[in-house]
């Protein structure tokens, strides 16, 4: 072999040793959502993302995939944990199925005030850290939706007025919700509920604000009626295997900044409830407060539902709702 062919061929080790550090070195994750970029969840994800990208000093890119554009939501748990992603936000009561824990914040009216939501919020996130922990994931922030309320072609001034409708559902809640007032629950994913309506697959549900703005409800719906129905929350959440393969210095400055991205997120929604019933209206949809007699009415079914949660999640469960009833006593 010549000198000058040695030479090249060393050149060329060099170089691929050169760009295999280069790889080694960074790390990229998939971050997959379900919701729409201009969604006060999504804009707030990527700003974490942003800030985890330059903690990390060129170490860790991400790629955030919204509007399902990855993964489903009804995939998006287990895409996490199979490393179809690192990241993965979800609607957690929507994973009720697996455990009674996951949603307890779908429990209707148990929750009435972001301050309340706040109190259930911390309780629950050690029962809630600890499954998913044995599920091979870590939780690192929730984010409460704003409340939500009914959507309908006419007032809902009792529960009455929901018999018969079909009536779209999206967790194990809302599905006994349907059941209890006389509805067909049926369950239907956030994206397809323009064509969901269109179709006559349902005609009414319950949902926030945002989620109304998200998918245009004046198209399909004439009323709007804010009952405060949940306060659910969304959890972003890691593969732990992708994050403890990162140097330790920067796993604690993730942790740092989620639960920055926590507190931004709970601020956005609370601004996020008024501004996006306002487009409501000013979309034409009338937004009717509720009447006494609908909020008895709900009352009741929250307390029937409470304690089938409640039989459902057992002592835990019970130990749970009972610290939450004394925080807001």
């Amino acid at each position: 072999m010549n000198l000058t062919r040695r030479t090249a061929l060393g050149a060329g080790a060099v170089f691929g040793l050169s760009a295999t550090a280069s790889r080694a070195q960074s790390t990229r994750w998939q971050f997959a959502t379900p919701y729409p970029d201009g969604n006060f969840h999504t804009v707030n994800n990527r700003a974490f993302v942003k800030e985890i990208e330059a903690a990390s000093g060129g170490k860790l890119a991400v790629q955030v995939h919204s509007n399902a554009a990855l993964l489903k939501m009804g995939e998006i748990k287990r895409g996490v944990q199979t490393g179809q992603a690192q990241l993965g936000e979800i609607l957690i009561s929507s994973y009720g199925n697996e455990d009674p824990f996951f949603e307890v914040d779908g429990i209707p009216q148990l929750v009435t005030s972001y301050a309340q939501s706040r109190k259930l919020a911390d309780l629950s996130r050690p029962y809630i850290e600890a499954r998913l922990q044995r599920q091979g994931l870590s939780l690192l922030y929730m984010v409460p939706w704003p409340p939500s309320g009914f959507y309908t072609n006419a007032p809902v001034s009792t529960l009455d007025a929901l018999k018969g409708t079909k009536f779209r559902t999206y967790n194990v809640m809302t599905s006994r919700f349907a059941t209890l007032v006389g509805a067909t629950p049926t369950l239907v994913q956030q994206a397809e509920l323009p064509q969901a309506f269109a179709t006559g697959v349902v005609n009414a549900m319950v949902t926030s604000a945002q989620t109304g703005v998200d998918v245009q409800a004046w198209d399909f719906c004439k009323v709007f009626t804010p009952i405060g129905f949940t306060w659910t929350k969304n959890i972003v959440m890691v593969s732990r295997r992708a994050l403890e393969a990162l140097p330790a210095d920067l796993q604690t400055k993730i942790r740092d900044l989620a639960k920055a991205a926590e507190a931004r997120g709970w601020a956005e929604s609370e601004k996020a409830k008024a501004a996006t019933e306002k487009a409501l209206a000013d979309k034409g949809m009338q937004v009717l407060q509720p009447s006494k007699e609908l909020l008895a009415g709900m009352d009741a079914v929250s307390k029937t539902i409470t304690d089938e949660w409640v039989a459902k999640a057992g002592a835990d469960g019970k130990k749970l709702i009972d610290a939450y009833r004394a925080a807001i006593a």
